[in-house]
This record gives structure tokens, C-alpha cells and sequence, in this order.
């Protein structure tokens, strides 16, 4: 599927575009190390949107510290044809979600776990969620996919958010989608 994908594989946020993985990784680095003795967690979530002749997807990584506040980033991909299967559109969604929690390999996670080990014991923790924009609800038109894409977040070892949980794919994502 990534042959028919428009991306430079760029991050951005309000503040800075071109950003590259390593650029990201380490203003998450820096963004841990002014208070390590927070309880962190690290977010990812990708949402869609439909247009004329593309479909856009919106990937985000946040990372949050528990009351002090986030730094965030985002990825654009554009595929040039509609997407209007819903199984094909959210299984693509979590598919570009399980692509940047790749790039956090285990040394990667283990470099910001070790940020924080040492504060333990005073509170600081660190988690890692994907977020899916699916809900469970009766009405919720992608109920029937919520145990495989959460099967697919756990197969990660991450934690799988959904609505009204996952605001990274559902808010934060979704914001960017429509521009």
C-alpha cells in the first residue's frame, strides 16, 4: 500500500516543519529531561479525511506530561483516491500508527524509560498508548473493528486507547486533517 502514498516523511508541528524522526525523538528527549520526575506518556494516533480526489491521513505523536502540560508533532500522508472503504480507511490509519511506533525501536524507548527510572520512586512514571479513532458504542458505525485494531496495538506492546480515549487520533490528529 505505500506505493500509492504521497509523503515527504516529515514531521511538523505549530512551531517547526521538516522536522526529521531524530529532530522529534529529540525534542521528546529534552521535553522529558526538564522535569523527569513526571508521570509521562507517549501517544500515537492517526485519523482521515476524505476529499475530492485524495484522502489524507494524520499521524501524531504527543508526549504528555501528567498536569505540566505536551509537546506535539504530526506526519501527513495523502493517498490520491478516495478511500471510502471504512475497514480499508481505519486499518490504514492504525497500519501508519504501527509505522511511527516502529521508529521508536527498543533502544529508543528505553533511552526515555531511562530518563526516568531514576524517579521512580518518587512518583515519575512512563507509558506508551496508541490511539485509535474507533469507538465501541451501538451506533458507531466502527464498533465491528474495535477488538482487531486494539489486537493490533497490543501485538506492538503498547496500550490501545479508543473513543472517547484515543484524543490523539480523534482530536489532535483529526484537527489537521481538515486543512
Amino acid at each position: 500500500m505505500n506505493c500509492d502514498r504521497i509523503t515527504d516523511g516529515t514531521f511538523q508541528n505549530l512551531s517547526r516543519k521538516n522536522m526529521t524522526f531524530e529532530e522529534v525523538f529529540e525534542a521528546i528527549v529534552q521535553f522529558i529531561k526538564k522535569d523527569p520526575t513526571g508521570n509521562f506518556t507517549l501517544m500515537f494516533g492517526t485519523d482521515s479525511q476524505v476529499f475530492s480526489k485524495e484522502t489524507k491521513f494524520i499521524t501524531g505523536i504527543v508526549i504528555q506530561q501528567k498536569g505540566k502540560g505536551v509537546w506535539a508533532c504530526f506526519r501527513k500522508v495523502i493517498v490520491p483516491r478516495r478511500m471510502m472503504n471504512l475497514h480499508e480507511r481505519i486499518s490504514y490509519e492504525t497500519s501508519l500508527t504501527e509505522e511511527i511506533v516502529s521508529l521508536f525501536t527498543e533502544e529508543k524507548k528505553e533511552q526515555l524509560i531511562n530518563l526516568v527510572l531514576p524517579h521512580v520512586y518518587k512518583g515519575a512514571s512512563f507509558t506508551i498508548e496508541g490511539h485509535i479513532d474507533i469507538g465501541c458504542g451501538n451506533r458507531n458505525k466502527t464498533s465491528v473493528f474495535v477488538n482487531e485494531m486494539i489486537a493490533r496495538m497490543h501485538s506492538l506492546g503498547i496500550e490501545a486507547k479508543i473513543k472517547p480515549d484515543s484524543f490523539v487520533a480523534s482530536t489532535y490528529a483529526n484537527r489537521f486533517t481538515k486543512k
